[in-house]
């Protein structure tokens, strides 16, 4: 049986259906406790001997973690129904963490405080405010916004985001920001505080903004000050990860770390190598500060060399389902966090997909031919992996990601070492301009290169439809793959082309219920009225002049083409004297 030979990836599987259950269908107080003691029960049953149980001990094993799944998911549910403070008053409080900035605000993670309980809540300050620090206790007066649940069906959740992340509120302040010392800084906080002092360092330097921008994004995990072109040439061109801190950074800066030290450590100290080189990566997460990306890489990583130091063969999937357990033990929410997914899809890919796509690829018979055919390997694997999900979230793909990570990718490990290095030198103080100058021009090099490939515009699709069952038999479709990767015989090409013949029939099926639905929708966009209206597979939008039409194209019409699957074929204003609009003999209040 496979939970035989993958005990942990099955049990972390029925783990994760018990959160996605819990979180579809929560079950109330009572039922909890029935589902604790049922779990236990079965738990403990697989300790009695008996033919029987023998026989279903698998059954009561998943049954069991698929209890465990709800029932954790259930203690880490945010309560909605606490009590807010009024809209507009004074509030006290500490940053933990610092957030991109948006075009008029600077944005903070906070803790405010108030007479009952602390909560987490996010805070806005104006662009032109001094930056806050984790040494200080603040106090402001503040407008306080709440998120509501979107409109309509096909717009973000951002109330849910913040839910799962326990946020419950929104500060933006208003007027002068007091503050006072603190005394009370945790071990983490005066981790952090360093932390903005190396950046603030970053700032002062000679680089260019560019560079100070790139760096401080690659190594320390602030992209808080990215410009929108920079941030949206990496997303075109598939090369987003690259800007955020994941396995590639830290294997990188592990194995940098790793060979530095048996340069220098007898041969029957090798496993006190790595033992320090985990120690150091995870100094490292704390000091940008545990970014969940960050602290899902380390534990994947430390789990796979923990059989490594306990001489046992390294199995990925054991090492991967562990790190998952491990993660999800601690917050079950992680599961629906979009880049949780896609890492662990990308393993999961590399390990499907990775050595029957080599085996296609010439031999390599140089270190230099190996290192290619790899790269190409594993970024092809890992990219197929992932598709489904990329379209199903983002609705949007570029076939020169494929060529562009290729290209970039043989030669991140140097470009990571160079800002690594490049980190460490001035946050000690020494801002050497000629390797400056040198890392100036490399980040220039890389960042047209980047733009060269998001401008080829041809190649990029946005608007793609995608939904949960198209995912499901694109995902059926990639673990098929592998089968007539192996070996292409007539019964695996014809169940891949079963399997394609489906995804277009199930395609087709959905875009033909949705052209076939007319629809008229109002929208509450800021503080400003707009306006649709849908026939077949043609959409017109009316938005009032006021309007940022960049940002009603991002959030309003870019995600209702793809839900709907339909075309824009305009986008009106709305008359500064229009009161009304009357459409199918119905009357919509637009102003």
């Amino acid at each position: 049986m496979i939970l035989n030979r993958q005990p942990l990836l099955i049990l972390v599987i029925a783990f994760i259906l018990g959160i996605f259950l819990q979180d579809i269908f929560p079950v109330t107080k009572n039922v909890i406790t029935g589902i604790i003691v049922l779990s236990l029960v079965f738990l403990l049953a697989i300790f009695y001997r008996s033919y029987f149980v023998s026989k279903v001990k698998p059954i009561f094993l998943m049954a069991s973690f698929f209890g465990i799944g709800i029932c954790f998911h259930y203690f880490r549910q945010v309560n909605e129904s606490t009590e807010a403070p009024q809209k507009e008053d004074f509030i006290v409080f500490k940053i933990s963490k610092k957030l991109n900035s948006t075009e008029k605000y600077k944005k903070y993670e906070a803790l405010v405080q108030s007479e009952k309980n602390d909560e987490n809540a996010l805070v806005y300050l104006p662009k032109e405010s001094e930056e806050l620090n984790f040494e200080n206790y603040y106090k402001s007066k503040a407008f306080r916004y709440d998120v509501k649940k979107p409109q309509y069906d096909f717009q973000f959740n951002y109330a849910k985001y913040l839910q799962r992340k326990n946020i419950r509120s929104q500060f933006y302040l208003q007027g002068e920001i007091l503050s006072k010392h603190r005394y009370d800084l945790s071990l983490t906080e005066k981790i952090q505080q360093k932390r903005l002092e190396v950046l603030r360092k970053i700032d002062q330097s000679s680089l260019s903004s560019k560079s100070q921008e790139f760096l401080k994004g690659i190594i320390l995990a602030d992209r808080t000050e990215i410009d929108a072109e920079t941030l949206q040439d990496f997303n075109k061109s598939g090369l987003v990860h690259f800007l955020a801190i994941s396995g590639t950074h830290i294997v990188v800066i592990f194995g940098l770390f790793y060979i530095m030290l048996i340069k220098v450590l007898p041969l029957q100290f090798r496993k006190y190598a790595v033992i320090s080189s985990l120690i150091f990566i995870w100094l490292f997460a704390a000091f940008i500060g545990f970014g969940n990306s960050v602290v899902r890489s380390c534990i994947m990583l430390t789990t796979y060399f923990m059989y490594v130091l306990l001489q046992r063969k390294p199995d990925l999937l054991h090492s991967l389902a562990l790190s998952a357990f491990i993660i999800l033990i601690n917050d079950s929410q992680q599961l629906f966090d979009v880049g949780f997914q896609l890492s662990f899809l990308a393993v999961l890919g590399i390990y499907w997909l990775n050595q029957p796509i080599l085996n296609y690829l010439p031999k390599a018979d140089s270190y230099f031919k190996k290192m290619i055919f790899n790269t190409v390997s594993i970024s092809l694997s890992a990219q197929l992996a992932t598709l489904p999900l990329v379209l199903f979230y983002f609705h949007q793909f570029s076939l020169i990601s494929i060529l562009a990570n290729f290209i970039i990718v043989p030669f991140s490990e140097a470009i990571i070492i160079f800002s690594f290095v490049e980190t460490a030198l001035i946050a000690f103080g020494l801002n050497l301009s000629f390797i400056n100058t040198i890392y100036d021009f490399t980040v220039q090099i890389l960042l047209k290169l980047v733009h060269w490939f998001a401008d080829i515009d041809f190649l990029f699709s946005d608007n793609i439809a995608m939904n949960l069952i198209e995912a499901a038999c694109l995902f059926m479709f990639v673990y098929l793959l592998r089968f007539s990767i192996l070996k292409f015989n007539a019964k695996n090409a014809v169940r891949l082309i079963m399997c394609a013949l489906v995804f277009l029939i199930l395609r087709t099926g959905f875009t033909i219920y949705e052209n076939n639905k007319d629809e008229v929708l109002v929208y509450d966009f800021y503080k400003h009225k707009a306006f649709s209206v849908k026939k077949g597979n043609e959409v017109h939008f009316w938005i009032d002049k006021k309007s940022d039409k960049q940002k009603f194209k991002q959030f309003i019409i870019n995600p209702y083409c793809a839900s709907r699957r339909v075309n824009v074929t305009a986008v009106k204003t709305i008359p500064d004297d229009a009161q009304k609009i009357i459409y199918g003999n119905k009357i919509y209040v637009i102003r």
